[in-house]
């Protein structure tokens, strides 16, 4: 009896033994693990924070470059809007005419025209065909610098007379519709909302024009005032038109749809005529192309034949 108990005791303790001695192995193994996974973590984020250095030093050159494009801008546009000379108003105007809405649309004109002038001027000065210090090499230069000069003032110029080409084919289409909403019993803010959406694929430029009228009109403006501005950004006489009559409709109390219509119709009258005239002058406008281009070639076929043939009988004669 007391060798068995014996032997069990001893057997308890080495069950407890090869318990803890498994234990102890599997807690080294796991903390070897563990340390071996810190330790790689560790380099991977050194590595990481050095990498994010070495981007964070361009990163700081671009964010360094943007800030002072940005500074710049905003030193030229503090400078311009503080003017209110009788220039600074025609360009503005100029700039609302050719869709330019940005407040800092003068200092953008003001940079792009100095940066052109002054770089055309150092592409011809590196890159010009005449000799060096010559006259005409220095005259390449200033007609370099003078071009960039220019060169802003001309792209104005070419988008408002592409603003205004759309404006005006797409406002007898904006009257029409007018018309058409009216006569479904829409108000003229309802109606300005409805047909502005319409002619967003049409005409994009008319469209944010009147988009702009309507904000202008939740935000409290008068529908006279705010028809009067998107006259005023648009530079026709037709929408000066359009607004005046909108006054005296609402002063006299007549019927607005009714002097829609009329209106309407005198736009369509309007654009009728204009192809019509375009019509007219194209034979003037075709003269001079055809005594350029065609004229010549027909006397070339009709007299050839006769010179070859009094040429080839001289020579006959001979």
């Amino acid at each position: 009896m007391e060798n068995f108990e014996s032997f069990s005791l001893f057997g308890d303790a080495s069950s407890t033994m090869l318990t803890l001695l498994v234990f102890l192995a599997t807690a080294t193994l796991a903390f070897t693990v563990m340390a071996w996974m810190n330790v790689n973590g560790a380099v991977k984020r050194r590595a990481a924070g050095i990498r994010n250095d070495s981007s964070s030093g361009d990163g700081g050159l671009r964010d360094t470059g943007k800030r002072a494009a940005q500074r710049l801008i905003e030193y030229t546009t503090r400078h311009y809007s503080s003017a209110d000379t009788k220039d600074m108003k025609v360009l503005r105007r100029r700039l609302v005419l050719a869709g330019i809405f940005d407040p800092r649309g003068v200092a953008y004109f003001f940079i792009g025209r100095t940066g052109l002038a002054v770089l055309l001027a150092v592409i011809m000065f590196f890159f010009s065909p005449a000799q060096h210090g010559s006259s005409s090499f220095w005259l390449l230069v200033c007609v370099g610098g003078i071009a960039g000069y220019l060169a802003p003032s001309l792209y104005l110029d070419r988008r408002i007379k592409q603003r205004k080409v759309e404006y005006r084919s797409g406002f007898p289409d904006f009257m029409d519709l007018m018309v058409v909403c009216a006569d479904a019993g829409l108000a003229m803010e309802a109606a300005l909302d409805r047909v502005g959406r319409e002619l967003s694929d049409s005409y994009p430029g008319l469209a944010a024009n009147i988009h702009m009228a309507n904000l202008e009109i939740r935000a409290g403006r008068t529908l006279t005032d705010a028809l009067e501005h998107l006259a005023d950004r648009l530079g026709l006489e037709e929408a000066r038109s359009f607004a005046t009559l909108i006054q005296q409709s609402n002063e006299l109390g007549s019927s607005i749809t009714e002097a829609l219509r009329v209106y309407s119709d005198d736009m369509r009258h309007k654009r009728l005529s204009r192809a019509e005239e375009k019509a007219y002058a194209l034979p003037a406008k075709l003269s001079v192309p055809m005594m350029l281009c065609i004229f010549p070639v027909i006397f070339v076929v009709i007299l050839l034949p006769v010179i070859v043939r009094l040429t080839v009988g001289s020579f006959t004669g001979g």
